[in-house]
């Protein structure tokens, strides 16, 4: 009897570390700006909450047939999310235009800046600053 009392609350843990794991999740994917950003935070959630509420199920059954068949649909998430992630990862980062831009914190009023591909060339570190002032010349 306390036997199946220590296996419901095992069981009952994992469902709810993977709920948990889900709801965060969905937090992520409203927290980021970027669509690449969210993806992760989906697909880290997904993967982390589904296993651990398939191992609970899986627990709270028993090892039998049922539970081979729970593993099995794990193994399946396991092997079809990155895929799939990936795939559709590649698909954002083909069509968007402002992937190749970066951000940029300016030093003197903490204004955002999205910068293109070329202006990247024309921002000096401070090391080219220096050197620039020096004439050109390492000392």
């Amino acid at each position: 009897m306390t036997g199946a009392w220590i296996r419901f609350g095992i069981s009952a843990g994992c469902m709810v570390l993977g709920l948990v794991f889900m709801v965060s999740a969905v937090f992520g994917v409203n927290r980021f700006k970027h669509a690449l950003n969210r993806m992760h935070a989906a697909a880290l959630g997904d993967t982390l909450g589904i296993l651990f509420v398939i191992l609970g199920l899986i627990i709270i059954r028993g090892f039998s047939m049922d539970s081979l068949k729970l593993s099995m649909v794990i193994m399946f998430f396991w092997i079809a999310s990155p895929v799939s992630g990936h795939m559709i990862s590649r698909l954002e980062a083909m069509t968007d235009e402002r992937l190749g831009e970066i951000t940029v914190l300016e030093k003197n009023n903490g204004i955002l800046v999205d910068m293109p591909d070329e202006a990247r060339e024309d921002v000096k570190t401070p090391a080219k600053k220096k050197k620039a002032k020096r004439g050109g010349k390492d000392r």
